[in-house]
């Protein structure tokens, strides 16, 4: 079977826009889905109508085949949107340290005090650790999970870290 480019160049337009196709529903085939003038145009209406049906056949096999990778794309961005949005009350299984700065000034680590992040979280220190006489605006802090869900909060520049649990 020969395929122009115009119709080779139009059966790829199709399936590279599958996903925004598969969220109307795609049913039946090229010549119902295109007006007779796109149709023309498109120069399908030289194919014979074994031609056609391979078309369309090969248009709804990529159509799908699009669609569930932009699924699962969705579902992965969905899933790691939620691990970054929760990190800190849930434990995920992810190790990795949250790094951002502290809004405002830090006056040292003391139990129940609250840490509000640049990234919007906000942490309350759960242990009497202490870091007296320190003045900071806006410090860079680093969030490392530890055991069995504790999490510590350690100021760049100073080894002290404090025991800490999310409050929001």
């Amino acid at each position: 079977m020969r395929i122009s480019r115009v119709l080779l160049a139009t059966a790829i337009a199709f399936a590279m826009a599958a996903p925004a196709l598969a969220q109307r529903t795609v049913s039946g085939d090229l010549q119902q889905q295109m007006t007779p003038a796109e149709f023309k145009a498109a120069g399908l209406d030289k194919l014979d109508a074994q031609e056609l049906a391979s078309l369309n056949d090969w248009l709804q096999g990529k159509v799908r085949e699009e669609t569930a990778v932009a699924l699962e794309k969705a579902k992965e961005e969905g899933r790691q949107e939620v691990i970054v949005k929760n990190r800190g009350f849930l434990d995920f299984g992810s190790k990795e340290p949250i790094e951002s700065t502290l809004v405002g000034e830090f006056r040292g680590f003391g139990k129940g005090q609250k840490y509000l992040l640049a990234n919007g979280q906000e942490w309350e220190q759960t242990e009497p650790a202490s870091l007296a006489g320190v003045r900071k605006d806006a410090p860079k802090v680093t969030i490392r999970p530890g055991i069995a869900g504790v999490w510590y909060l350690q100021v760049q520049g100073y080894n002290t870290q404090a025991k800490v649990r999310r409050v929001k």
